[in-house]
């Protein structure tokens, strides 16, 4: 079953590691039969916590339509994934 959810990934301060992480997003969600809704560019922000040694972080916010499962499989994906720092699916329709 599709489910509309909410999805924050944070790059590398660094542009280059943006560009490549970015692209690894959009890839592995076209790939997947993700449908993008809304993209949104945070821009570069203090991070709350050090994470592999960096202060700051670039922020994107997405809203996707995905099923589940194909969340769960895009989030191993994103766990090794040098270019992600950190990232977070949310279904606003559990909460």
């Amino acid at each position: 079953m599709i489910s509309n959810y909410e999805f924050t990934v944070i790059f590398d301060a660094n542009e280059d590691k943006t560009k490549a992480g970015l692209e690894l997003v959009e890839s592995t969600f076209s790939k997947n039969g993700v449908e993008v809704t809304k993209k949104e560019d945070m821009g570069v922000r203090t991070l709350a916590y050090l994470i592999n040694k960096q202060e700051k972080g670039h922020y994107v916010y997405f809203e996707i339509k995905a099923e589940g499962q194909t969340v769960k499989s895009m989030s191993r994906a994103f766990e090794l994934s040098s270019d992600v720092l950190k990232y977070l699916f949310i279904n606003p329709e559990k909460i």
